[in-house]
């Protein structure tokens, strides 16, 4: 479905399931230079379990047609106007990297708009190496080829990766390649600039599940620390054999963590 924001359309997967609205709701929040796909596992099995599921492309990612934005701030205001459209009051937020960064700054700004928060492969502050920034400007592929490197664990995953028939690495590589030219450089600017983190982190008043990769190179866990100590109720759960690219890496690791944290108490 298409939702209808100041910044442009927005598409919102809804995980094969028409939007329930009775139900408790989801938002899932990609990363840089990733659309809603990466969520695809977890995203499909909460809405076929009694969820209402929205796994946004951001905007100016994947099937979003309007441009995309700059800052961390801007997206997530477009991601309440999301919820707005699509007539959800109250939802948990569940991100990954860039996209945790933006469900936590809807969750310290607007506090009642937020269930529980879930922040995947996190990190604060969330810096981009000098180098590594001027690549996503000038030299995009090369860009693409080291994030894809860093990002997971291992290159082949033994004895086989966790979709039979998938290559993570390989299909990851793919799927940033799609996404349209500068949005790489706008995504990680963000990232780098991104300053609110740990005051609305104090702001935060609901539950909140950090899920870490321990093998992570882009947001090592010991990179969270500033975070976790600065939310009032969080809980972590370590993956040991996943990198970056958790949802691919370890999708039943992040689905089992999902699940228990969505089933406890609010």
């Amino acid at each position: 479905m298409m939702l209808e924001t100041r910044a442009g359309p927005v598409y919102a997967y809804t995980g094969g399931k028409p939007l329930s609205a009775g139900a408790p709701a989801v938002v899932f929040l990609h990363g840089a230079q990733h659309d809603h796909s990466v969520w695809i596992l977890q995203s499909r099995y909460l809405a076929h379990h009694g969820y209402a599921v929205l796994a946004l492309d951001l905007p100016g990612h994947g099937r979003s047609t309007g441009a995309a934005l700059d800052s961390v701030e801007a997206i997530a205001a477009a991601i309440v106007e999301c919820m707005d459209a699509a007539g959800i009051t109250r939802a948990t937020l569940v991100g990954h990297s860039m996209g945790s960064l933006i469900a936590l700054e809807i969750a310290g700004k607007e506090p009642q708009r937020v269930e529980k928060l879930v922040m995947v492969g996190t990190a604060f502050p969330m810096r981009v190496s000098k180098e590594l920034l001027a690549a996503t400007r000038d030299d995009e592929a090369a860009a693409q080829d080291m994030v894809n490197i860093w990002s997971h664990s291992t290159y082949a995953a033994k004895p086989s990766n966790p979709g039979p028939g998938f290559w993570i690495v390989g299909s990851n590589l793919r799927l940033m390649q799609r996404i349209r030219p500068g949005v790489m450089h706008l995504d990680f600017r963000a990232c780098d600039a991104y300053a609110a983190g740990l005051e609305r982190a104090a702001a935060v008043n609901c539950p909140t599940l950090l899920i870490l990769g321990a093998r992570d190179a882009m947001t090592p866990p010991k990179a969270a620390r500033a975070l976790k100590a600065a939310l009032r109720d969080q809980r972590t759960v370590l993956l040991p054999a996943a990198g970056h690219a958790l949802m691919a890496e370890a999708p039943d690791g992040v689905l089992d963590a999902l699940r228990e944290f969505l089933a406890g108490p609010p």
